[in-house]
This record gives structure tokens, C-alpha cells and sequence, in this order.
């Protein structure tokens, strides 16, 4: 018997390491190979449209919660970047990408340049 501070053996590291790749491959497949059975159904048609919106909520909830309760004119700087980022979102053609990073880099020039 191996003394406990022997380091494991290639194979077995290698065998761990087919398991670990084995088991994740499965868990990110099989939300696609559900999802096509699925694709017709009402509910996955609007949680399409919704999924987007409640991450962005929940993430500007989440990141301004700190700002709102530690910094008053911090929250001033969050609201007049929250409402940029929702007029650059409907004006420029719902660019999630393109709004959300014109309303952090307002932001950020509103905390660090005011």
C-alpha cells in the first residue's frame, strides 16, 4: 500500500480527469439536446424573450444595491447611468452589449472625473 503522501499515478490522473471531462461535456449538452424536443413550446418562447431582461435586472440590482446604500452621490451617478443605458438601449437598436458598456463607462467617468 502506498504511503499517503505518494503522488497519485499518471493513469489514475488521467482516468480523473476523463470522468470530470465526461460528466461536464454531459451537464452542458443536455440543456441543448432538451431544448430541441422543447423548441415549439410556449413557455421556452417566452422565456426567451424574458431570460435577457431578468439577467440585466438582477445584475444592475445587484451591482448598484452597494453603491445606493454606501455613497448618496454615487446613486445619483447610478440612476443618470441607468437612465442612459435604457435610452442608448431603445435609441440604438436593443444593442445589449452596446448599452450596457456606454452606461458602465458613464458611469465610471461619473464616479472617478466628478
Amino acid at each position: 500500500m502506498p504511503s499517503p503522501s505518494a503522488a497519485p499515478s499518471t493513469a489514475y490522473l488521467v482516468a480523473v480527469l476523463a470522468i470530470v471531462f465526461g460528466i461536464t461535456l454531459a451537464l452542458r449538452a443536455l440543456p441543448f439536446a432538451l431544448l430541441r424536443t422543447l423548441r415549439g413550446s410556449p413557455v421556452v418562447r417566452q422565456l426567451a424573450v424574458w431570460m435577457p431582461v431578468g439577467v440585466l435586472a438582477i445584475l444592475a440590482v445587484t451591482a448598484l444595491h452597494g453603491t445606493v446604500t454606501a455613497d448618496p452621490r454615487g446613486t445619483v451617478y447610478a440612476l443618470i447611468a441607468v437612465a442612459v443605458t435604457g435610452g442608448v438601449h431603445l435609441g440604438f437598436g436593443r444593442r445589449t452589449i452596446l448599452s450596457v458598456g456606454i452606461g458602465t463607462a458613464l458611469y465610471v467617468v461619473l464616479l472617478n472625473a466628478l
